[in-house]
């Protein structure tokens, strides 16, 4: 779990570092990942109609709340990065700072949980362990991709 959110976490650092100032682009792409994400989910859960109706509204309301907290964290994360320097932080700053990761940290578990609780009257079991596994499989594909382009 905490490997997939520090991928997530890398992945989205890269996607915002490489598109900083660049709204435009920025959202074209997000678009792009997010319609290549959709469709790679359908196909590897084979979702049927009636169960993808369900699942979806669910599964983005998820996907929205993780990319705000996300977002929140990396502009925490950046306004205190500025410094170069944690040394140059009290420790009642240091400790400040510590404090917010942990609590964003567990918002994205509660978020995960919750998503997991509400997917259980819409999707069967396995296909949640399926989404968990095709979420994973899907941001190695991305960052692999990434790492291909920059080459």
């Amino acid at each position: 779990m905490k490997t997939k959110n520090n991928i997530l976490t890398l992945l989205f650092v890269l996607i915002s570092a490489s598109f900083f100032g660049q709204d435009r682009h920025f959202e074209e792409k997000r678009d792009k990942i997010k319609s290549l994400k959709i469709a790679f989910i359908t196909t590897e859960l084979e979702l049927k109609p009636d169960e993808a109706s369900r699942f979806w509204p669910i599964y983005n309301a998820h996907e929205f709340s993780l990319f705000e907290l996300k977002k929140q964290k990396m502009k925490f994360f950046f306004k205190h990065k500025e410094s170069n320097n944690f040394s140059e932080l009290s420790d009642k700053e240091a400790s400040l700072l510590l404090s917010k990761m942990e609590s964003n940290e567990e918002e994205m578990f509660k978020l995960q949980k919750k998503l997991i609780s509400d997917l259980k009257g819409v999707i069967s079991p396995i296909k949640i362990l399926k989404l968990l596994k095709s979420e994973d499989d899907f941001n190695k594909k991305l960052l692999q991709q990434f790492r291909n382009k920059k080459r």
